[in-house]
C-alpha cells in the first residue's frame, strides 16, 4: 500500500452541549472489581479520584451509533466478538465483506454517512475478506491478494484502509448540585441505589437473585460532543443525522436492561458553537471573543430550529 501524502481539511469544529437527565435508574457497568459475599453483581462505573458515577463518552456514542446504524438500515457486515456483529466500512472506496460465505456490500468512509461521523476500522475483520474493484486497487496501489468475479465485475482481495472520527463524545460528569443530592442519599451505596431482581425456574420456581446498581432517576450530567468539519455539505447532513439519533435515544435507553425499564434519558439546554480557523487565528492574534451560541431549549426545538445550526456552518 503507498504512502498518503493527502492531510485531511480542517474547516472549523462544532461543539454541542447539553444536559442529561436520567429518568429512570441508570445502570452502565463499571465491572464487578470486588467480589464480596451479599455485594453487588454489577456496579456502576465511576470516576476513581471522586468516586462519583459518570457517564463514558465511549457508551454514548456507541449508542448513538447504533440508533444511525438501524435508521440508515446498514447490513452487519463484521463481527464484534461474543457472536455479535455490527456495520464497518471496511475501506475508503466501496466494497464487499466476504464473511460466514457471503459478500455483503458496504459503502466506503468517505462518503459513507455512518463512518464519516463515527470513523471505521479498516477491513478486513477475523475470518472476512475485503474486496475492492480491481482498477480501482491498482489505480491507489493497494495491497493485492486474490481475484474474482462479483456481479459480473472483477474484485481484489486487499487490506482495508482505517477512517479517523469527526466524532468527539466527551465523559459525561454529574452537575455539582445533582452531586450534593445523591451524597446525601441514604441507601447504602455511594451517590446510587440498589435494584433487586429475580430470576425464576419455571419448573421449580426455584428464585436466582441479582442485585444492580443504578444511579438514580433525578440525576443531571453534562454531556458535550465536538464535530469536526471536513466536507461543508456532508457537515450539515451529519449534524441533521446526529440531531435525529439523539432525539431517537430519548425515546430508546442508555445504558443496560432497557427494555426492563432501565436508562431513560432526557436532553435539555442545548448549546451549540462554532468557530472556523480563521476566528481561531483572530483569537490567538488579538484576543477577540467567541461566537454567541445558539441555545435550544430540548430535542423538538433542536429538530425544528435545525436551520439556525445549519446557519453556523460554512457555505450556509
Amino acid at each position: 500500500m503507498s504512502a498518503s501524502r493527502e492531510q485531511k481539511p480542517l474547516l472549523g469544529k462544532l461543539r454541542l452541549t447539553s444536559i442529561i437527565l436520567v429518568e429512570t435508574g441508570l445502570h452502565i457497568g463499571g465491572g464487578g472489581e470486588n467480589l464480596n459475599i451479599g455485594g453487588l453483581d454489577k456496579p456502576v462505573i465511576r470516576d476513581p479520584i471522586t468516586r462519583h458515577p459518570y457517564l463514558p463518552g465511549s457508551s454514548i456514542k456507541g449508542k448513538l451509533r447504533s440508533i444511525l446504524e438501524r435508521l440508515l438500515n446498514k447490513p452487519l457486515n463484521r463481527t464484534g466478538g461474543s457472536g455479535t456483529y455490527r456495520y464497518e466500512s471496511d475501506d475508503l472506496e466501496d466494497g464487499y465483506t466476504e464473511i460466514d460465505g457471503q459478500d455483503i456490500p458496504y459503502q466506503g468512509a468517505r462518503h459513507c454517512q455512518l463512518s464519516r461521523i463515527f470513523g471505521s476500522t479498516g477491513g478486513p475483520g477475523s475470518g472476512a475478506k475485503t474486496w475492492i474493484k480491481t482498477y480501482i486497487v491498482k489505480a491507489q496501489c493497494l495491497e493485492e491478494n486474490s481475484t474474482k468475479p462479483i456481479n459480473g465485475e472483477s474484485y481484489t482481495s486487499t487490506k482495508g484502509r482505517n477512517a479517523p472520527a469527526r466524532l468527539i463524545v466527551r465523559d459525561s460528569h454529574l452537575l455539582p448540585d445533582s452531586a450534593k443530592k445523591l451524597k446525601k442519599i441514604d441507601t447504602g451505596l455511594y451517590m446510587t441505589e440498589w435494584k433487586f431482581e429475580n430470576g425464576l425456574d419455571r419448573i421449580t420456581a426455584a428464585a436466582n437473585p441479582r442485585q444492580l446498581e443504578r444511579v438514580p432517576a433525578g440525576s443531571e450530567f453534562r454531556f458535550e460532543l465536538v464535530y469536526t468539519v471536513e466536507d461543508a455539505s456532508q457537515a450539515i447532513e451529519d449534524l441533521k443525522n446526529l440531531a435525529i439519533a439523539v432525539a431517537i435515544l430519548e425515546d430508546d435507553a442508555l445504558g443496560g436492561h432497557g427494555s426492563r425499564g432501565y436508562g431513560k434519558v432526557k436532553f435539555h439546554n442545548f448549546q451549540f458553537s462554532y468557530h472556523d480557523v480563521e476566528q481561531y487565528r483572530q483569537i490567538t492574534n488579538t484576543g477577540g471573543s467567541s461566537l454567541s451560541p445558539i441555545s435550544l431549549g430540548d430535542t423538538s426545538e433542536l429538530l425544528s430550529r435545525f436551520s439556525e445550526i445549519q446557519g453556523l456552518l460554512p457555505g450556509s
